[in-house]
């Protein structure tokens, strides 16, 4: 589901990343397939720094199909960023990278918040972030970075993911398993 990124990647993706449908809402945008496999280049290196954290999403073929990054790493904390295709939209992608991805960084990676700003006309994000039962609304619990992301205009809300409610979470999911498989069993 993901894999570290690779500048081989690059064509696949940038021809997803253009689409439409993609391009406005991608944090790093690029004009040109050469662009694009810089920025890569750069994610890679910035990586190794410690300054963020990505990985190319990949269907069951192995396939690129998108990128899931935490960006701004900084007191165990980050800001989340993905994109997938758009022949890949409504297919269940997003919600098993963001696991793969949360699995990672929370158990890890020793991040404890995520932090998700979406834009507020991007329905299609806040639709998705609202299906996570582990994720809250923090425009009124973090004031400070709420300000911080809209300082030129309201164009933000503020989505948080802490690492004890993404725990809680999973805990809940494991005793549900557990209680159904019982039931099947009796």
């Amino acid at each position: 589901m993901l894999k570290r990124r690779d500048v081989a990647d690059s064509h696949a993706l940038f021809e997803l990343l253009v689409d439409p449908a993609v391009f406005p809402y991608v944090r790093h945008k690029a004009s040109s397939y050469d662009e694009f496999a810089f920025l890569t280049k750069q994610t890679i290196e910035a990586e190794e720094r410690g300054e963020l954290i990505s990985r190319t999403i990949v269907d069951e073929w192995g396939e690129p199909i998108g990128t899931i990054n935490l960006f701004d790493v900084a007191k165990q904390s980050g800001f989340l960023g993905t994109w997938i295709g758009k022949p890949y939209f409504g297919k269940g992608y997003n919600q098993l990278a963001k696991d793969a991805f949360f699995d990672e960084l929370f158990f890890q990676c020793e991040i404890q918040t995520v932090f998700m700003r979406i834009r507020k006309e991007n329905i299609r994000s806040h639709k998705a972030a609202a299906k996570l039962p582990y994720t809250t609304l923090a425009n009124e619990l973090r004031p400070d970075i709420y300000q911080q992301i809209n300082e030129q205009a309201d164009v933000y809300d503020l989505f948080q993911i802490e690492k004890d409610q993404y725990h809680l979470h999973l805990m809940r999911k494991d005793l549900q398993h557990t209680q159904s498989f019982e039931a099947k069993e009796a």
